[in-house]
């Protein structure tokens, strides 16, 4: 009997995966309450395996070449940062992952974000909540109306918040590298460069993979483009803004504020820069997560793993020449 195994899930009980692979005639096995997502831990936990379902798992070259037989690493969620797509197409085994999933769920949080640093409104609530009535206290208090709303990476879920944004008020630019600066999407959202995006924009938000080239895309030279009133959105992935440089900005009242859901490393130690910065509203990798996405995401994620196993081709496969 073929098998498919989970080495590691955010979702704490795996029964839902359970369920479905099971069904499809296919052994299951699970790790989810295993911490460690190391190269080695998943050599060992996938030595007879067919596939694999991950979330943060490290899947290196090191994992590939220990595994010849693997046909398939399904990964819960969009970015495939954590897998070593390269050593598994070499390896002849099929990187799945879930696009567009929580696109409303995403750009919904990235508004959110954005309308707490302009209102500052945890930072009344706690103020509230330790007796003092005074929202004076937390000036400047802001608006939508005459802001500039920059949207870095305008795929799925950037153009989702766009559209959610010019629906509020904001007038929209974005920077992608597939846009013309000059030009505009098809949703009507003119293109700039993204040196111009920074001196322009009052937010900016960002939606874009972690590759290279994205790496530190915000960072301490470029970061002061930007304008005193801005504030700064990340709800992609950490490594795509440097939030020391964030920080310090924050620290010396050279931004209005951040808004940040991802880190470079999570759970974020107390003693981070961005843990002490003024004006933040910080959650815990949270963007992603509503009840009813991640439905959705989990029932995509195991149904591509399913299909390879059996020979079938998966709804998503970011190395379609592997498919066998």
């Amino acid at each position: 009997m073929p098998s498919i195994v989970a080495t590691d899930t955010d979702f704490g009980s795996t029964d839902f995966e359970r369920k479905l692979v099971e069904a499809a005639g296919i052994e299951f096995t699970s790790h989810n309450d295993a911490n460690d997502r190391s190269p080695e831990s998943i050599i060992e936990r996938l030595r007879n395996a067919d596939g694999a379902i991950t979330s943060y798992g490290q899947y290196t070259a090191e994992v590939f070449e220990a595994l010849p037989h693997l046909k398939v690493v399904s990964k819960t969620g969009t970015g495939v940062d954590n897998i070593d797509v390269e050593a598994a197409t070499q390896n002849g085994t099929a990187v799945c992952n879930v696009p567009g999933y929580g696109t409303e769920v995403v750009s919904d949080h990235a508004i959110a974000l954005t309308l707490d640093c302009i209102r500052r409104t945890n930072e009344i609530d706690a103020d509230m909540r330790r007796g003092i009535w005074d929202f004076k206290r937390h000036r400047p208090l802001g608006q939508v109306k005459g802001r500039t709303f920059g949207v870095v990476g305008l795929g799925d879920i950037g153009s989702a918040v766009a559209r959610k944004a010019r629906g509020l008020g904001f007038e929209v630019i974005a920077w992608d590298r597939k846009g013309e600066p000059g030009t505009t999407s098809e949703g009507g959202v003119p293109f700039v460069s993204f040196e111009e995006l920074l001196r322009m924009s009052d937010v900016v938000s960002f939606h874009v993979a972690l590759v290279p080239e994205t790496q530190h895309l915000l960072n301490a030279s470029n970061i002061k483009l930007l304008n005193p009133d801005c504030i700064v959105i990340n709800t992609s992935r950490g490594g795509v803004v440097d939030l020391d440089a964030v920080a310090d900005a924050l620290c010396k009242g050279k931004l209005w504020g951040a808004g940040i859901d991802v880190f470079e490393e999570e759970p974020v130690p107390l003693n981070a820069p961005i843990m002490s910065a003024p004006h933040t509203v910080l959650t815990s990798h949270a963007a992603y997560w509503s009840e009813e996405s991640v439905k959705e995401l989990r029932t995509r994620c195991t149904n591509n793993a399913i299909d390879v196993v059996l020979g079938k081709t998966p709804d998503a496969c970011v190395n379609p020449e592997t498919l066998r």
